[in-house]
């Protein structure tokens, strides 16, 4: 993939990346351009036609003419279809090359910069900004050369018959095809701007609506995030009719060159005509033929507007690359599509080896020295001066109030976050420095909003680990506790799964995310809240599952668990508690206020009453 120089103009940069075949776009412009001069042609011939009749002259003289009408007739709509397929298949073509070359650094780059994205921002980056970053080829660089080609021939066809018409007809035709466009233009930009916002806005809401659901439903968020995506309506729709306004008056602008233009020609005409220097057919033809002219200029403003339109998407689209490429390179990836889109694609095309703890790192050790943790936007540390020690074999549990940077930590142990301060080291070297397959093949996050894609449940397992067999699915989906999940289905691990088809419940979703991570080959879990959903017995016998899992003789894991469930905790081998203390000012960060196994923290007054809040929960 060929990088442009970050120095040139986003919508150079992204139409770079569409990597367009100029030949096809020359190609559309031309029989674009017959298209319209067909019409131009049919324009003026007929109303030769029409004027030679009336005077009724043999009719040999008017059957050139009228086949040459019959022919123009016939060959607009022929070359307008072959146009529209020529400019189509360059925009279609440049959007998937456009969305593969995203892709594709997206799946090199590092995450760093993209886990602070909200998930419908970024969809609406690689869906809908891509396709208006293609849609200039066909909405506003085709238009921009057909008008200008038609333009050319329509001032020699007049200036041909009378020169001043010519003039008048070039005038009248900058008035459409400068004034109007550059008038669109200048409010597109502010209205564009906005408007990328806005959509952005209501996909990022949408999403979160659909698939959140039934959780901000539990929580009484529903109604305000129902709310916000009518506000974001609203907004929309504001942007919308303020980008009106400025049409309307670039469609006023283009009706008066076209009145001018035949007014110009009439008044220049008829003195020519009296004066025996313009013939009374030839009078019609320069009045009449303005009118197909515009047809042409009259797509610019539209075309200005789109191509503001395409800048903004550009930019936004190139804005994803440039993080992606320039941000720290963070090398670790996720087993389960969390927070970075790509990384488990990329991950499960180079994991397609035999799940052999050896070969991906059986003796990889993890480690935090007095490491602070925060998103790169902000620069403020969430949590800070943790240290934790992981390597297989061993257990650890991440506890704390909603809130306190569990998953900010876990972010930042596996890569995806570069750390504010201290060091987060994978076999002793910093996980930033490393290369992307080896952080790969060492450390794995299962974040919370993790995805389950439209596919089979095979296939969304494959994830992980591209060989993964149906009976090893099949074993492992049935150690998380989905047995009796997996016996309905009606074709079991190739049962497609997604709105259209089998939907999964919350605790579904999470363990068969679980059985996601299971299955990779990386000997370093990061988990996420694993046993969210799931009814008090059910997490707790997924979180001794887990535990018990990364012991197995065989495959030895190290597993670190960010949870809200400490019943279970009794299997682990250490656990960490953050909190804020009491006497911290605000906005401080949260440290781990204690440490040690189950057993001992129960002596912890804030560990004991989060553990008997539980159980009277439970209760």
């Amino acid at each position: 993939m060929t990088r442009p120089r970050p120095s040139t103009d986003p919508l150079r940069r992204a139409v770079a990346l569409l990597d367009v075949r100029w030949r096809r776009v020359v190609w559309a412009v031309v029989l674009g351009t017959l298209s319209l001069g067909s019409a131009v042609g049919l324009a003026a011939v007929a109303a030769w036609l029409i004027a030679r009749a009336s005077q009724m002259p043999p009719v040999l003289t008017l059957s050139v003419a009228v086949v040459a009408v019959r022919a123009f007739g016939i060959s607009r709509g022929v070359f307008r279809y072959l146009e529209r397929l020529a400019s189509h298949d360059v925009a279609l073509r440049g959007m998937a090359a456009l969305r593969a070359n995203l892709y594709t650094a997206l799946a090199q780059g590092t995450p760093g910069s993209l886990v602070g994205l909200r998930r419908g921002d970024l969809l609406a980056r690689v869906g809908a900004d891509v396709d208006a970053v293609g849609d200039v080829v066909v909405r506003a660089l085709v238009p921009a050369g057909v008008a200008l080609a038609v333009s050319v021939g329509s001032v020699v066809l007049v200036g041909a018959f009378l020169p001043a018409a010519g003039v008048a007809l070039a005038l009248c035709l900058l008035l459409a095809a400068v004034v109007a466009p550059w008038l669109s233009a200048r409010s597109a930009r502010d209205v564009e701007a906005r408007g990328a916002a806005a959509r952005a806005a209501m996909t990022a809401t949408t999403l979160e609506i659909l698939e959140q659901s039934g959780p901000l439903a539990v929580s009484g968020r529903l109604d305000a995030r129902l709310d916000d995506l009518r506000a974001t309506d609203r907004a929309l729709a504001r942007v919308t009719d303020d980008g009106a306004r400025p049409a309307g008056v670039a469609a006023g602008i283009a009706a008066l060159a076209v009145g001018l233009a035949v007014l110009a020609s009439l008044l220049l005409g008829i003195p020519a005509v009296t004066a025996g220097t313009l013939a009374p057919v030839e009078l019609s033809v320069i009045v009449l033929t303005p009118l197909a002219v515009f047809e042409a200029a009259n797509a610019l403003p539209a075309a200005a507007v789109q191509l503001h339109r395409s800048r903004q998407a550009a930019a936004r689209v190139v804005a994803l690359l440039d993080g992606a490429a320039d941000a720290p390179p963070a090398r670790a990836t996720t087993a389960t599509r969390g927070p970075v889109p790509g990384e488990a694609a990329d991950t499960a095309a180079r994991d397609d080896g035999p799940r052999d703890a050896g070969a991906c790192g059986a003796r990889a050790s993890l480690t935090l020295v007095d490491v602070a943790a925060g998103w790169p936007a902000t620069g403020r540390p969430v949590v800070a001066g943790v240290d934790l020690d992981l390597r297989p074999g061993r257990a650890v549990a991440v506890v704390g109030p909603s809130g306190v940077g569990k998953t900010t930590l876990l972010a930042t142990a596996a890569g995806l976050v570069p750390a504010l301060g201290g060091r987060v080291t994978l076999d002793g070297r910093d996980v930033t420095a490393l290369a992307r397959e080896d952080a790969a093949r060492g450390v794995v996050l299962v974040a919370e909003d993790a995805h389950v894609f439209d596919t089979s449940v095979l296939e969304n397992l494959r994830v992980a680990r591209g060989d993964v067999t149906a009976e090893e699915a099949e074993a492992t989906l049935r150690d998380v506790g989905l047995g009796a999940w997996l016996a309905a289905l009606p074709d079991g691990v190739g049962t497609v799964l997604g709105p259209d088809a089998t939907t999964v419940s919350g605790g579904e979703r999470r363990r068969l995310l679980v059985a996601r991570a299971l299955l990779s080959p990386a000997p370093l879990l990061l988990l996420d809240e694993p046993a969210e959903h799931l009814d008090a017995a059910g997490a707790d016998a997924l979180v001794r599952h887990v535990v018990a899992a990364t012991r197995t003789a065989r495959d030895q894991r190290g597993v670190v668990l960010a949870t809200h469930r400490l019943s279970a905790l009794e299997a682990v081998d250490e656990v960490l508690l953050l909190g804020v203390p009491d006497d911290a000012p605000d906005g401080a960060p949260a440290h781990v206020v204690a440490r040690g196994t189950h057993a001992e923290l129960l002596d912890v007054p804030a560990y004991r009453w989060a553990l008997d809040q539980e159980a009277a929960a439970v209760g």
